[in-house]
């Protein structure tokens, strides 16, 4: 294992890898958005699709900025696809956290795996604040969706649905880990992880 710092070929190709199986299961699940109850599904959905590679992922992670620069190209992903600024702020936030947690863990705890996933995943918290936040604007940008699709979803988003939408995807990244890791435990002991 290589110990230093500093970010190699290797790590950004494993990056790039992992990145891109994540935001496949986070695209895939986000369909889902195109119906009300669906959008409100995603913090269920894709805590528990995107487990298995994301813990994979960990198991190459042995540097510092690996975590952070996934999250920020998730957030950077969430921007260019429509859902605004606030999942890039919070891709940051989250894994700048997430790296730490993980760090801290000495990158091979598999105790530190579940939390390291769940504050990673609360990037996706920020596709939810503009419903919130800015309601108006943000549904007066998407008329191709409908009257009834934002009458609908605002009846299903009542302000404390917010703080429900951020402990599901705590809970259900953490039931995603536990059952990810379960199913990766040969490759996570292979991998040097304990």
């Amino acid at each position: 294992m290589d110990t230093t710092r500093k970010l190699n070929g290797k790590d950004l190709i494993n990056v790039g890898i992992y990145t891109a199986l994540y935001f496949v299961c986070v695209f895939v699940v986000a369909m889902l958005g195109l119906i009300p109850v669906g959008l409100l599904l995603l913090v269920v959905l894709v805590p528990l699709i995107a487990a298995i590679p994301f813990v994979m992922y960990l198991a190459k992670v042995r540097k510092p900025g690996m975590l952070l620069i996934t999250s920020v190209i998730m957030g950077v992903l969430m921007l260019l696809t429509g859902m605004g600024y606030y999942s890039l702020i919070l891709s940051v936030i989250t894994g700048l956290a997430a790296e730490f947690i993980w760090k801290n863990g000495g990158y091979t705890s598999i105790g530190k795996i579940a939390p390291t996933y769940a504050v990673f995943n609360l990037w996706m918290w920020g596709n939810y604040l503009p419903l919130f936040l800015n309601y108006d604007s943000y549904v007066a940008a998407r008329p191709e969706y409908g009257d009834t699709y934002w009458q609908t979803l605002n009846t299903l988003l009542p302000p404390w649905m917010l703080i429900v939408l951020a402990a599901c995807i705590v809970v259900f990244s953490i039931l995603g880990a536990l059952y990810a890791k379960k199913v990766l435990a040969k490759k996570l002991a292979a991998a040097g992880m304990e």
